[in-house]
């Protein structure tokens, strides 16, 4: 049994997955509403006891860690790595633009995007199959639009409103399929399982801006 939490972008995804069966036995999958922290707990609850299961069966924790919102990468990973240690059992990162590609598409790429405001994104450029065409990236609408292969066809895929490309399609996320990518992954101590940013924040960059000055 293993559990998958998501809550970097715009989505907060909690699913419960016998690995055994290839069966996704619970999945909550909803867009965030008000403070995540104040309904997350209850949210996972709910999945692992709907699921026929308790928290002692779980053996594995996919944790989503980035990029993406700030806030919302560090709940999710906070999480997974606290269930993790209580369970002695090991976490298994996965990018969240990765979730984001396992959308079900009929072109050849995927191109999932989060908006990182200032005409960038965080994106990146996946076959069908989630391997990476283009490694996630901070970068500008402009280049990613220019990195794309001209001889394939493919689908931008994005939970917010993002004008620059036509035809942007609201992501459906297929959890099974990313943990039949990863399901044998070694995975990492909880201790060890880090936020992926991709970029500094604000703040994080006016410190070193001053310290440089």
């Amino acid at each position: 049994m293993s559990l998958f939490i998501d809550t970097c972008n715009y989505r907060l995804i909690v699913a419960v997955v016998d690995e055994e069966s290839g069966k996704v036995l619970t999945i909550h999958n909803e867009r965030i509403d008000g403070d995540l922290s104040a309904y997350i707990f209850r949210i996972i609850d709910e999945c692992i006891s709907s699921a026929g299961i308790t928290p002692d069966d779980i053996k594995k924790v996919y944790s989503v860690v980035g990029p993406g919102s700030f806030t919302g990468i560090r709940i999710g990973v906070t999480i997974s790595k606290t269930f993790a240690w209580a369970k002695k059992i090991k976490c298994i990162p996965i990018s969240s633009l990765e979730v984001l590609a396992s959308t079900s598409v009929s072109t050849d790429l995927v191109v999932p995007m989060i908006d990182a405001r200032r005409a960038c994104v965080y994106g990146a450029i996946y076959d069908r199959d989630l391997n990476p065409v283009l490694e996630d990236s901070y970068i500008s609408l402009e280049s990613l639009s220019n990195n794309l292969p001209k001889e394939k066809s493919y689908t931008f895929v994005s939970d917010e409103d993002l004008n620059y490309f036509a035809d942007v399609v609201e992501s459906n996320v297929d959890v099974l399929k990313i943990i039949n990518k990863h399901n044998n992954d070694e995975g990492v101590n909880p201790h060890i399982l880090n936020p992926c940013y991709l970029k500094m924040t604000e703040a994080e960059a006016n410190l070193l801006s001053k310290k440089n000055d």
